[in-house]
C-alpha cells in the first residue's frame, strides 16, 4: 500500500474516532472543581522552544486544523533534556536550571518527540525522514528515511536508532552513520488509531505493540521476533469497532512488560517469554505506566485508574477528569501526574487517587506524558513551553 493511501486511512480512522467520542451533544469535558488546601508547587524553571528564533517567510510550516496534531515528547538523558516542536527546532537544556546548552534545526517539520541517549539525538517526520544529531554539539550527524509517517519518538540505545512507522514497520539504523541494520515488518491493516505507539529497549531486546492487540519482543541483533503476545482480540461488527491497537510505549519494570490496547485490554507479561501474568478489560488511547506496586492508565473516558501490578485488581479510580483528553499518568514519588487538553497538570495521591494539587501551564494542551527529572518533573505544552515543577 502506498504511503499516501495509508495516511488517508489513518486520518479517516482518527476523525471517525473523534466523531464517535465528541459529537454534539455527546459527552462534555468535566469542569474542574476548586481544590481544598492544595499542596504547594514550586516552579524550578520554565523555557520556550520559540525563543529567539528567526524564520523565513514560509517557515514554520502551517498547521492543518483537525489533522496536524502530533505529540512532542521531551527526553531526559543524564543531566540533559532534549525537546522539539512541530517547526523542527531541537534544543538541549540543563535539567537542573533550564539553561540552554545548544539549539539547532532539523530543517524540516517533525511529527514526533525526541529520542536520545548520551551520544545521539533523533527526530522524525510525517514523510518518513529521520534526522540524527550529535548529543554533545547539536550538529546533524546523518539523515535517513523510513517508509511512512512517524508518530512516536525514535528509540535510541544499544548503538542503534529504532524508528516505528505507521505502516507497521520498525527500522533499525546504526547510531553513528545511519546505515540501516534491519527492518521488522507486520501486515498492514485498513484502519489504525492515529496515536503514538513507541518502542522500549531492555538489554538485547526491543518491545513494541501493534494493531490487532499484539505485543512483540524483537532481537536487537537482527530484528528477529523472539515472541508475540495477545494483549487484546479485536471484536465488533464494523472495522471501526474492531480497531484494537496497542498504544503508547510498552512499560518495563523488573522482569515484566505491560501494555494496553484501545478498545481492548491492559495486561502485564513476562519480558523473557511473553507469558501473560494478568489481563483485564480496559481501553486507553495513551498507554500504561508502572511503578514498583501499581500500573496506571488514563482510560478512553477520562478516568485515571491504578491497578495492582501483581494481579491487575483495581486499587482506585479517579473519574472527575472525564473526557479531558488526558495524558498517560506519570507515577512520581507519592503522586501521580496527568496533563489535559486545557493545559492543566493534575497531581493525584498515589495510594488513593485523590487530588492534591494542580498547575496551569497556560501554553495550550498537554498531550505528552510528563517526564521525571532528578528533582521534580517536566511538562511540555502544545505551544512548546517547558515547565519544570517540584510537587
Amino acid at each position: 500500500m502506498r504511503v499516501v493511501e495509508l495516511r488517508r486511512l489513518v486520518i479517516l480512522a482518527a476523525l471517525a474516532l473523534l466523531a464517535a467520542c465528541g459529537s454534539t451533544p455527546g459527552p462534555q469535558p468535566a469542569d474542574l472543581t476548586v481544590l481544598e488546601n492544595p499542596r504547594p508547587l514550586r516552579v524550578l524553571w520554565s523555557a520556550s522552544l520559540a525563543e529567539d528564533l528567526r524564520y523565513s517567510a514560509d517557515w514554520p510550516p502551517p498547521l492543518v486544523e483537525g489533522v496536524d496534531r502530533w505529540v512532542f515528547f521531551p527526553a531526559l538523558v543524564g543531566d540533559a533534556i532534549y525537546a522539539t516542536s512541530r517547526d523542527g527546532v531541537v534544543v538541549r537544556l540543563d535539567a537542573a536550571s533550564g539553561r540552554r546548552r545548544w539549539r539547532t534545526a532539523a530543517e524540516t517539520p517533525v511529527s514526533s518527540g525526541v529520542g536520545a541517549d548520551a551520544d545521539t539525538v533523533a527526530v522524525a517526520n510525517e514523510d518518513g525522514e529521520v534526522v540524527a544529531f550529535d548529543a554533545g554539539s547539536g550538529k546533524v550527524r546523518w539523515r535517513a528515511r523510513v517508509s511512512s509517517e512517524v508518530l512516536a519518538p525514535p528509540e535510541v540505545g544499544a548503538g542503534m536508532v529504532l524508528v516505528r512507522s505507521i505502516d507497521n514497520r520498525i527500522f533499525a539504523f546504526n547510531a553513528v552513520d545511519g546505515k540501516r541494520r534491519w527492518v521488522y515488518q507486520r501486515a498492514s491493516v485498513n484502519l489504525i488509531l492515529h496515536a503514538p505507539a513507541g518502542i522500549a529497549i531492555s538489554g538485547d531486546t526491543a518491545y513494541a505493540g501493534f494493531p490487532g492487540g499484539k505485543l512483540v519482543a524483537i532481537a536487537l541483533s537482527n530484528g528477529g521476533q523472539r515472541w508475540e503476545a495477545t494483549v487484546s482480540v479485536p471484536k465488533g461488527s464494523t472495522e471501526l469497532e474492531r480497531v484494537s491497537d496497542v498504544v503508547g510505549r510498552p512499560a518495563l519494570q523488573g522482569r515484566e512488560v505491560c501494555a494496553v490496547a484501545y478498545q481492548g485490554r491492559v495486561g502485564c507479561y513476562e519480558a523473557s517469554s511473553g507469558r501473560q501474568i494478568w489481563s483485564r478489560e480496559l481501553s486507553s488511547a495513551t498507554g500504561v505506566s508502572v511503578d514498583a506496586r501499581y500500573a496506571y492508565v488514563s482510560d478512553d473516558k477520562g478516568a485515571v485508574q491504578a491497578l495492582d501490578r501483581s494481579n491487575g485488581q483495581s486499587v482506585w479510580k479517579q473519574d472527575k477528569l472525564s473526557y479531558r483528553q488526558l495524558t498517560m499518568p506519570l507515577p512520581e514519588g507519592q503522586v501521580v501526574v496527568i496533563g489535559d487538553f486545557e493545559g492543566f497538570v493534575h497531581f493525584l495521591e498515589r495510594e488513593s487517587g485523590s487530588f492534591v494539587s494542580r498547575y496551569e501551564t497556560k501554553g495550550g494542551a498537554v498531550r505528552a506524558v510528563p517526564i521525571s527529572l532528578p528533582a521534580g518533573l517536566l511538562v511540555q505544552s502544545e505551544d512548546g513551553s517547558l515547565h519544570a515543577l517540584v510537587p
